[in-house]
């Protein structure tokens, strides 16, 4: 997962490939709480591993189901719907399918059994309503209060052995949220021994497929609901939680819905295959395939999955009811940019009480790309750009909004001259559903090369260019090239060859067969580790000798080249900006002075527990800069257009902002 403050991803121009989705959050966090209140034990199989599940989790741990890890999945020993813990506190983020449900039950199970808990989140989950949950679950006789505004959390639950008043239908609103209802839904069944009991939906129930993943997902636990429509549910009397043994999740079908919409705009070559959701899902937003299709994907499925082609071209402009798929419409809003016309989205005012305001910042951010949009209390209207612009867009901590804004990034498609980067702020905000989503986007998608950005640092021994540089990368979350551990690479394969350092056609050879893997700090040659190898005072000096060699610098060009990969790549090391990248987007050439960098190596070796003289440091450096100024191939110079960077007083820390700063200042995002 990408944990820089910001992501900048180039002007993408093709998809395609595989990619296997995550779990979905509605179903991971349903059977985790349903296997909670059961008896026995059930394992669950293809979980979500995301920020909303693990604060389900932790909840359930906290209230004394035992989970346990069963290879990749999860063996959950259920309570048997009654309360292990009397009191409890539970933080649940920003989780909604956690905060809504646990309410419901814990309050049941409070005023039945006797108990005390509080249930808070972060900031943004004080603002998302819950009182017509709460009046619901008051009607029973369930002890509620609010510790902070009315009609939001934080909550406390209270009670003491009472009977509840379960002989009336119970009165829910269904136009604010569905999760107020699924939440009663899962609760019920926990008091229904002595008779049945029923629910009953004041208004138009919104995003109705979600509450058919509660029916559907309370039968394979063994409750059977009776459906009237959709305003009166009944549980039966004397409804029993009871543990399948087992289920597996399905894939989460909005989370396919980016991929769905890729391939609808960039899979003209190959199909984009999305595999974990397909025909036979349970989920609502499976029929966010039907409103691609209407917009010109050509798709197809089968049982758990899907294969995506573009069709038409531009997407046609549609008008959509998307009350059924409340969070996939977020993805038809972005698609719409490139549509022939404008696009109206309409009956999506569960937006306004989702992560954020979605309307609000749907509209605030589609405007930022150039695109004129008109929004009301429940709908959206999008016409795209006629002049596309590069953007920062902003996500307000919502996964859904980081992830259907990373497909602007296609606007050359659309025509747009020249193509515009897009920066995702708060990129690891995809943690509460999807959190390797960008990697995932990135394994299916492809450009041209000039598109992906390129940041060249180069200096002299010991000042400090390969570790700046790797530290540069991490901050802008690009691929890294250690051009110096390149040629030691080939050194060690020559090494282990018996190859000798002069003969050159051999060494060409073994480096254009090198088969050398960057993994973080980890360094794979021929799928051996050798991070620690290469650092070796014979392989150095090997290294320096056969990176002199013309023949071996051709056969690793190559290889280098390959490491220029979306989303972008920092490349340290000699002729990175003059020879291998002569076009980088920025060249830096760091120059602290041979007395600091002496100082520097000298605290390195003490550090290490090795002797040395910093004069004798100097001395050597300054002959190796002589040596490497006159070389014939590859000499060090700074590049005619590079930033000199004199580092000689700046940390590390110091060097790594200054040359952020300089990229920053090369970039189109205000």
């Amino acid at each position: 997962m990408y944990t820089t403050p910001f992501l900048d991803l180039p002007p993408l121009l093709h998809a395609g490939g595989t990619v296997v989705l995550p779990g979905s959050k509605s179903i991971s966090n349903r059977v985790l709480l349903l296997a909670g209140l059961s008896a026995g034990t059930t394992v669950v199989h293809d979980l979500l591993d995301s920020d909303d599940t693990r604060v389900m989790l932790v909840a359930l741990r906290q209230l004394g189901c035992a989970v346990e890890p069963e290879g990749a999945s999860l063996r959950i020993t259920g309570l048997g719907g009654r309360l292990a813990t009397r009191e409890a506190t539970l933080f649940l983020a920003n989780a909604g399918t956690a905060m809504r449900p646990l309410a419901a039950t814990l309050a049941v199970l409070a005023a039945t059994q006797g108990g005390r808990f509080e249930l808070g989140g972060v900031a943004r989950m004080h603002e998302r309503p819950i009182g017509d949950l709460v009046d619901a679950l008051r009607q029973l006789g369930c002890h509620i209060d609010y510790l902070g505004n009315d009609g939001y959390p934080p909550l406390r639950l209270h009670g003491g052995a009472e009977r509840l008043h379960t002989d009336t239908p119970i009165r829910v609103r269904g136009d604010v949220s569905s999760q107020f209802l699924t939440a009663l839904l899962l609760a019920l069944p926990l008091v229904a021994d002595a008779g049945a009991i029923v629910i009953e939906v004041v208004g138009e129930l919104i995003s109705k497929p979600y509450v058919e993943i509660t029916l559907n997902l309370l039968q394979r636990f063994g409750i059977d609901v009776q459906r009237d429509g959709w305003q009166r549910f009944t549980v039966a009397q004397g409804s029993c939680y009871r543990s399948p043994g087992e289920i597996h999740v399905e894939g989460d079908a909005s989370s396919a819905s980016y991929f769905v919409a890729l391939g609808a705009l960039a899979a003209t070559q190959q199909p984009l295959r999305i595999e974990g959701v397909g025909s036979d899902s349970i989920q609502g937003d499976i029929r966010f395939v039907e409103a691609a299709q209407a917009m010109g994907a050509l798709v197809q499925s089968g049982p758990g999955w899907l294969e995506v082609r573009r069709g038409g071209w531009p997407l046609k402009a549609i008008e959509l009811d998307c009350n059924h798929i409340p969070d996939a419409a977020m993805t038809l809003a972005v698609m719409a940019l490139y549509a022939d016309g404008m696009t109206r989205l309409t009956n999506i005012a569960s937006w306004r009480v989702k992560e954020t305001d979605r309307i609000v910042a749907m509209a605030a951010e589609l405007r930022k790309l150039g695109a004129s949009v008109s929004e009301g209390a429940d709908f959206i209207e999008i016409t795209p750009p006629a002049q596309w612009q590069a953007a920062a867009i902003h996500t307000y901590d919502d996964h859904r909004v980081a992830m259907c804004f990373s497909l602007a990034a296609f606007n050359a498609l659309a025509g747009a001259r020249p193509p515009q980067p897009v920066r995702i702020l708060d990129p690891q905000c995809v943690a509460k559903t999807f959190p390797d989503y960008f990697e995932a986007l990135f394994s299916v998608v492809e450009t041209d090369t000039p598109y992906i950005p390129v940041l060249a640092i180069d200096g002299p021994s010991a000042s400090g260019k390969g570790t700046v540089a790797s530290a540069v990368a991490q901050a802008l979350g690009y691929h890294f090239l250690d051009s110096g551990a390149v040629y030691r690479a080939t050194a060690l394969a020559a090494i282990n060859a018996g190859v000798a350092a002069d003969d050159e056609p051999r060494v060409a050879a073994l480096a254009a067969a090198l088969d050398l893997r960057f993994e973080g700090h980890s360094i794979r040659l021929a799928g051996v580790e050798v991070a620690e190898r290469l650092r070796d005072e014979t392989v150095g000096s090997m290294a320096s000798k056969v990176s002199a060699l013309p023949r071996v610098r051709d056969a690793l060009r190559e290889l280098q080249l390959s490491f220029r990969k979306v989303p972008g790549l920092v490349a340290d090391g000699r002729d990175m900006g003059s020879v291998i990248f002569p076009g980088a987007d920025l060249k830096v050439f760091l120059t602290a002075s041979a007395a600091q960098r002496a100082e520097r190596r000298h605290k390195q070796l003490i550090s290490k527990g090795i002797s040395s003289s910093i004069p004798d440091l100097r001395a050597d450096l300054e002959a190796r800069d002589a040596r490497d100024q006159s070389r014939a191939v590859a000499p060090l110079k700074p590049a005619q257009d590079a930033v000199l960077l004199d580092n000689s007083a700046l940390t590390i820390e110091a060097s790594v902002d200054a040359v952020l700063k300089a990229w920053q200042q090369r970039r189109p995002f205000s």
